[in-house]
């Protein structure tokens, strides 16, 4: 490797974090520098591209053997704010603690960057040839809708990802428990965005002559009902494989009551049977809406005529923004006016071929693991590569408590450190066998 020695993940995973990419406004570019740095000392050929100097991507390439076309590793450096968060420890200082490193971007998603680079560096050093070459991107703005990270390269420089038809990056390959099981999550499918704005009016008035049923109870009402209630279950296949996938490993009686989540008669019922794990597979069998945002009132004493609540609207694969406006009209009635602001549909599922091979790769390095396909709530860069024709798995290898999926986005975001370095040799392994 010219020289130069390897990093381990762990310590390449605390120089990322200690980079704050807070998105906004990101500032992506000393991270990428660093990253571009690491593989240009290790021979690579380096490609830095942005739609702005402060917000950079970087492509890098791992020359194959030329026996199957590219495959595409993807993972960003942006995060998400910390802002009104209480941490244990500092969120950009990078601090392990108990033997975990805690920081903003351990598991989204600097965790993966610091692992592919690792993986990808070990191969180079160690001769190690994929089947086809492996293009790693180090992305910007994932967080933030990617302007400037995968949708200004898919749209600006598709050139670098020629010949590519499969990606590997976020949003799978950790372990959930279930009835005392290990499963691995593979992700094939992700939800889609569809951003809405929800209108109530009324009357106005002075403060001090209170307004019943105005603006403001018609959005306290519509808050109640999200709150409580549950738009219509859909089973879509993905959803089906992974219900089927953990029905079929658990005993008896669990694996009985899991299955009923594939009966939509019964599936919110058992959902609340199921506590905790029950909001993690709920959202993969609904449409959901979280409310976010709150617009409404000028002053103290002046009841407002009009409020608006931004809603984080996510639509299961096959559905469309129209379908979302009739489930959400028929939960909420006549009161509220429904616009929708943003949409952007998602990836086709990506194949099952590919998937058992990834399957197996998980088997070999946990013979305790279970692989299950898996639809992710969220979205990620995956929709911007599909545009290209390109088909995205969910594997970013990691051993973790199920407690710690709940601090992505929140407060004491934070990795084991040994699976940093379990998951990287997973991917070592999957570079040499995963096939575009």
């Amino acid at each position: 490797m010219n020289g130069t020695t390897v990093p381990n993940p762990v310590e390449l995973l605390q120089t990322l974090v200690r980079f704050d990419t807070t998105n906004p406004p990101g500032n992506e570019a000393a991270c990428i520098s660093y990253l571009n740095d690491l593989f240009k000392k290790a021979g690579f050929t380096t490609t830095v591209l942005g739609k702005t100097a402060e917000r950079t991507n970087l492509i890098t390439r791992l020359p194959g053997r030329g026996e199957a076309p590219p495959v595409i590793w993807q993972a960003h450096v942006d995060v998400v704010t910390t802002a009104e968060q209480t941490w244990q420890h500092p969120p950009f200082a990078a601090e392990i603690v108990d033997g975990v490193l805690w920081g903003r971007g351990t598991l989204d998603d600097k965790g993966a960057a610091a692992m592919m680079t690792v993986a990808l560096l070990r191969a180079k050093a160690q001769g190690i040839v994929p089947p086809g070459d492996i293009i790693f991107t180090a992305l910007a703005d994932e967080e933030a809708g990617a302007e400037y990270g995968a949708k200004f390269l898919v749209e600006e420089h598709p050139e670098q990802f020629a010949g590519a038809r499969f990606a590997i990056g976020e949003g799978g390959g950790v372990s959930i428990t279930i009835g005392g099981k290990k499963f691995y999550v593979i992700m094939l499918a992700e939800k889609q965005i569809c951003w809405m704005r929800l209108t109530v009016r009324g009357r106005a008035g002075h403060g001090s002559v209170p307004l019943r049923g105005q603006a403001m109870a018609k959005l306290a009402r519509a808050l109640r009902i999200l709150d409580r209630k549950r738009l219509p279950v859909h089973v879509t296949p993905v959803a089906h494989a992974m219900i089927a996938g953990m029905g079929d490993a658990l005993p008896f009686p669990q694996n009985v009551v899991l299955r009923q989540l594939l009966n939509p008669a019964l599936t919110d019922r058992v959902l609340d049977m199921l506590g905790d794990k029950g909001e993690q597979l709920s959202a993969s069998l609904h449409n959901t809406v979280s409310p976010t945002i709150v617009r409404g009132g000028e002053k103290i004493n002046v009841i407002p005529g009009e409020i608006t609540l931004g809603l984080d609207g996510r639509l299961l694969p096959g559905f469309t923004p129209d379908d979302m406006l009739r489930e959400l009209r028929a939960l909420l009635g006549d009161d509220v006016d429904l616009v929708v602001e943003r949409y952007e549909p998602g990836p086709e599922p990506a194949d099952m071929e590919r998937y058992t091979v990834l399957a197996d790769i998980v088997r070999k390095a946990d013979p305790e693991g279970i692989p299950v396909p898996y639809l992710v709530s969220g979205v990620t860069d995956a929709r911007h590569f599909a545009r290209l024709g390109i088909q995205s798995y969910g594997f970013i290898p990691m051993q973790i408590p199920d407690e710690l999926i709940k601090t992505i986005h929140a407060a004491d975001e934070r990795v084991p450190v040994a699976t940093l370095e379990w998951g990287t040799q997973v991917l070592l392994e999957t570079l040499q066998r995963f096939r575009g």
